[in-house]
């Protein structure tokens, strides 16, 4: 009976690490086509001089780069806690520590995830800029 309900948490947990692992591949790819695209707009075709309060200000008038902004900041923070979840699965052996590092990092993500959402959704230009 113990040798079933360890053989069915590893089977849940294996497939959670199936999906962690294809995450982390098509997320990498996606997250490198988004900013190399943010990468040529901000620092290839537009002039440094050009790039200020009022020309970020006309991007967001659009929800199109709002949107865009959004899905590169969810992407990028889930691949990155992924990643350091990852690596402290493999470095801390103790599982009572694994836990309590792995919630931290699940807190601070959702934070940053709020706060970064939060600042992209509720940008408005101040009036005379």
């Amino acid at each position: 009976m113990i040798y079933e309900a360890s053989a069915r948490s590893r089977a849940r947990n294996g497939n959670f690490e199936l999906w962690s692992w294809l995450f982390m591949r098509v997320s990498g790819i996606i997250l490198l086509l988004m900013v190399l695209l943010h990468f040529a707009i901000m620092h290839v075709t537009t002039p440094p001089e050009d790039v200020n309060y009022a020309w970020v200000a006309g991007r967001y008038a659009t929800s199109g780069w709002r949107i865009y902004d959004i899905v590169v900041l969810f992407l990028g923070l889930i691949h990155g806690l992924n990643g350091v979840r990852v690596v402290s699965d493999d470095l801390i052996h103790s599982r009572g520590w694994r836990v309590v590092v792995v919630a931290v990092l699940y807190v601070v993500a959702f934070l940053f995830l709020v706060i970064g959402a939060q600042v992209i959704l509720s940008f408005q230009p101040v009036a005379g800029s």
